[in-house]
């Protein structure tokens, strides 16, 4: 791969790898030095990728990693109120609570969710990236799905309860 496909390539997933690093890390300057270290990290090992059609599933692995050292060095976790602060400003007030729930879904869950529904990967895919069975991947997204109905809902109670007093 010359350098002017690997740019366009990381132009391409520019948006995939912030937000895998966003639902990952939450901090906007976290995940910039996540996703930056991972395309410096990613450009040292090109000659490391074998078949250049997995270039977007090779890269997240790699985020997903950087992202995964960044918070061992980090030991601390973000509240929602910094989420909700750090939120860019073209990202739709309809999705908060969305935002929100799946924030607070654990790392496991979180990434196959993001990945499935967001970014638009096949379970297949997933299992490549994650490299973990398919079962697990799909097991993931359902208990991910039961999770966030039950977080929409509780939600919803309570923004009820709110209008009521």
């Amino acid at each position: 791969m010359d350098k002017t496909t690997f740019i366009n390539n990381i132009l391409e997933s520019e948006q995939t790898l912030y937000r895998v690093s966003k639902s990952i890390l939450g901090n906007d300057q976290d995940c910039e030095d996540a996703v930056n270290n991972a395309i410096l990290k990613a450009y040292e090992k090109l000659d490391s990728l074998k078949e250049q059609q997995y270039f977007k599933t090779w890269l997240i692995r790699i985020v997903i990693n950087e992202c995964n050292s960044l918070r061992r060095k980090q030991f601390n976790i973000l509240p929602f109120e910094e989420i909700l602060k750090n939120k860019k400003v073209e990202e739709k007030d309809d999705y908060s609570d969305l935002y929100i729930a799946i924030q607070g879904l654990s790392k496991k869950i979180k990434i196959p969710i993001v990945l499935y529904y967001i970014e638009g990967y096949s379970i297949d895919e997933i299992k490549e990236i994650l490299d973990i069975p398919q079962g697990t991947v799909k097991s993931r997204l359902s208990r991910g799905r039961k999770l966030l109905k039950t977080k929409l809902e509780d939600m919803e109670v309570m923004y009820e309860q709110k209008q009521i007093r």
